[in-house]
């Protein structure tokens, strides 16, 4: 009965902490949808797989989101003809690379102030390099969900299906012409000069239309990330904490299952400054952002598993030999 208590305390906590955030992404990825023009912004960013993937690793510094709210931007950013390098970058980078989480970083490790540049500088490299590997895929759409592949404007182009032969609710016009009701996007693309008070309705019809299909995922996420927590117990995970490898591993683990947002992480992690090594401090502060269980499933509305798969494996990968260099360098 205490672990039931205990599941719910901390399935509702991390509710209570993500749903602000992931209102706050959804938020910004409506207004980029209806009051940013997506030709105008697709010029501004690099061409350049490179150039692209720093440019998108930096845009949380203008839009500050955490792990809970980068997705619906991401998405937006993909379905609005955005470069893969600058999508995957945001992505990653943007929980981390913002100033709400540079400031709580600093509030915590003050006195450790290696640590909070050299979380922004692991993750840079890492998102930069995660998005150049996949700037290498030129049509995203084999490795995106088929929601989001319908929304990509490109896609609406090349197909030759009578709008009405697809799932949706639509109006037929005088013109033969069909506009789907049900999908705000779609009305704005096919009369692109709407009215302010009408864009804001398209606005919120969209946030809602985002929050169901986020926030259902999100609740399963949050619910197995409370369920591991207390199935395994946590003295399993910190005996391993002494070793400059094993404690390295044992903090990603940590950090994808604890799943705590990145606004907050730094504090949790400083609760370990004593017994774990700083390499592993800056593993949990670096991974856990990027990958942890309540957002693989919010990554999952926007990728197909086995792309969700090789971010989880290079990130891994990368985390892992930065924070070992750096607890080999501080031995």
């Amino acid at each position: 009965m205490e672990q039931l208590s205990n599941g719910l305390t901390l399935f509702f906590s991390l509710l209570v902490e993500a749903i602000p955030f992931l209102l706050i992404g959804v938020t910004f990825s409506s207004l980029l949808l209806f009051f940013v023009d997506e030709r105008t912004l697709i010029k501004l960013l690099p061409k350049g797989p490179l150039m692209g993937a720093l440019a998108g690793s930096l845009m949380g510094v203008f839009f500050p989101v955490c792990e809970c709210g980068n997705v619906p931007v991401a998405r937006r950013l993909i379905v609005q003809g955005a470069p893969a390098s600058v999508a995957v970058g945001f992505l990653l980078a943007a929980p981390t690379i913002n100033p709400v989480v540079f400031w709580a970083t600093w509030v915590a490790f003050r006195d450790q102030p290696e640590i909070v540049f050299l979380r922004v500088i692991f993750t840079l490299i890492i998102a930069v390099t995660i998005a150049w590997v996949f700037s290498r895929q030129k049509d995203l759409r084999p490795i995106l969900q088929n929601a989001v592949v319908r929304q990509m404007p490109q896609v609406q182009k090349k197909e030759q299906v009578n709008p009405l032969l697809r799932s949706g609710t639509y109006l037929l016009q005088t013109d033969g012409a069909a506009i789907q009701l049900d999908d705000p996007a779609a009305v704005l693309a096919q009369k692109p000069d709407q009215p302010l008070a009408t864009k804001l309705q398209l606005v919120v019809d969209n946030m809602i239309q985002e929050l169901k299909e986020l926030g259902a995922v999100l609740v399963l996420g949050s619910a197995i990330a409370a369920f591991v927590q207390v199935a395994i117990p946590r003295d399993w995970i910190l005996a391993l904490g002494q070793n400059f490898i094993t404690s390295i591993i044992a903090m990603m683990v940590l950090a994808a299952v604890v799943s705590i947002c990145s606004t907050v992480d730094s504090f949790f992690a400083l609760s370990f400054a004593s017994t774990f090594t700083t390499g592993s401090q800056l593993a949990f502060l670096v991974f856990g952002p990027m990958i942890d269980l309540k957002n693989i499933g919010l990554l999952m509305t926007l990728f197909k598993p086995r792309a969700i798969f090789y971010i989880f494996i290079l990130g891994a990968q990368m985390c892992f030999i930065l924070t070992l260099f750096m607890n080999l360098y501080v031995s």
